[in-house]
């Protein structure tokens, strides 16, 4: 699995129902935050070794109504430090 990050900027007043609406629709969906900035929401999403990243956000994340804009981070490696606390 590859985890990908995206941002994603809605219509005013739309936050709230975008996110529900990608907790219902979206199972690559790890965590959804709201957020303060640019971008109204951010998404960890963990897609499969062979999944195409660039259809999966314009064909399932932009579609969803009330989605503006999106901004994708992509990564390469996850690092911890190994300790609980």
């Amino acid at each position: 699995m590859h985890a990908i990050f995206v941002q994603i900027k809605c219509e005013m007043g739309t936050a709230y129902l975008v996110a529900e609406r990608a907790a219902d629709e979206l199972e690559e969906l790890s965590e959804l935050y709201s957020t303060s900035g640019q971008y109204d929401l951010l998404g960890k999403f963990y897609l499969g070794p062979d999944a195409d990243i660039g259809r999966f956000v314009t064909e399932r994340i932009q579609a969803i109504p009330g989605v503006k804009d999106t901004y994708t981070l992509i990564t390469f490696n996850a690092f911890g430090s190994g300790r609980t606390s």
